[in-house]
């Protein structure tokens, strides 16, 4: 999959206003941000990048935040160049090491994920997918069966076998996540996971004891019938990849509805990831 990078150049404005503008272009596809001196980056899928509609969007901005961008098409031999530059080892809740596979080991922490994502995201550095890590570190994994819901480099899945599930289904719509994803369970020499090329229906008549999903908002509220119909009662839901306050409590109402209840929540700069479980 090649990705559009977006550069926004914030010439007028307040930071919350650029907070608000990330909500928005969230809603329009874009899965990544980067902050930049004077803006920030966001990053598409080359196939969603709808010009129009982000035209649409930024001359509905109020007057006093002005923005510009510019895009451009990352190709994908490229993109390996893009991530190797910016991408340093990480630590979640000082248990999990997160690095690529150019970076040395530290045995001095409990869990180790090598994360080589090529033109997938996922390496635990947005905000979202460390708080799903935080929360995974909050539950028994051990002999549980897990779906990992848009599973992109796969990290969630792989941290879930290093916790001790006993099999993974690890789906992606995007053959290269799939890919990478099988990639990176070699790297880490993780057995357990399957990988699954394609959408919500491939878990028709499964059961679950853990289901992570970080994706979006809309995905999320289309999808969520689906998780709690393939959830064991007293099993757990962890979401991310939307922000507190409207989406929150969109997410929160409708799974409400299916017996879902809110056990914890976490916020990183607006950011939300929440676990929920079934009480039905």
């Amino acid at each position: 999959m090649r990705y559009s990078e977006v550069i926004f150049t914030i010439k007028k404005g307040e930071e919350w206003q650029k907070d608000l503008l990330i909500q928005d272009l969230a809603t329009l596809g874009f899965d990544s941000f980067e902050d930049r001196e004077i803006g920030f980056a966001a990053y598409i899928p080359e196939a969603q990048f709808d010009e129009g509609a982000l035209n649409s969007l930024l001359f509905n901005q109020s007057p006093d935040f002005v923005v510009d961008y510019s895009y451009r098409e990352i190709k994908q031999e490229n993109w390996n160049a893009v991530w190797e530059s910016n991408f340093q080892p990480i630590v979640i809740d000082e248990h999990v090491y997160v690095r690529a596979s150019f970076h040395p080991a530290a045995p001095e922490y409990p869990l180790e994920i090598v994360i080589d994502p090529k033109m997938a995201f996922g390496t635990g550095h947005h905000q979202t997918t460390s708080m799903m890590m935080r929360l995974m570190l909050g539950l028994d994994f051990k002999g549980e069966s897990v779906l990992d819901m848009g599973c992109g480099t796969g990290i969630l899945s792989i941290l879930a076998a290093k916790m001790g599930a006993k099999a993974v289904l690890a789906i992606d719509h995007d053959p290269v996540c799939q890919a990478s994803t099988q990639e990176n369970i070699l790297l880490n020499k993780v057995k357990a996971i399957q990988t699954l090329c394609g959408s919500i229906d491939l878990i028709d008549g499964k059961k679950f004891g853990i289901i992570l999903a970080n994706i979006n908002r809309n995905i999320l509220l289309d999808q969520l019938p689906a998780y709690a119909r393939s959830l064991h009662p007293g099993g757990h839901l962890l979401m991310s990849g939307f922000y507190e306050g409207e989406d929150l409590k969109m997410i929160v109402d409708q799974a409400t509805e299916f017996g879902l209840a809110v056990e914890k929540t976490l916020i990183d700069l607006k950011w939300t990831a929440v676990k929920m479980r079934n009480v039905k």
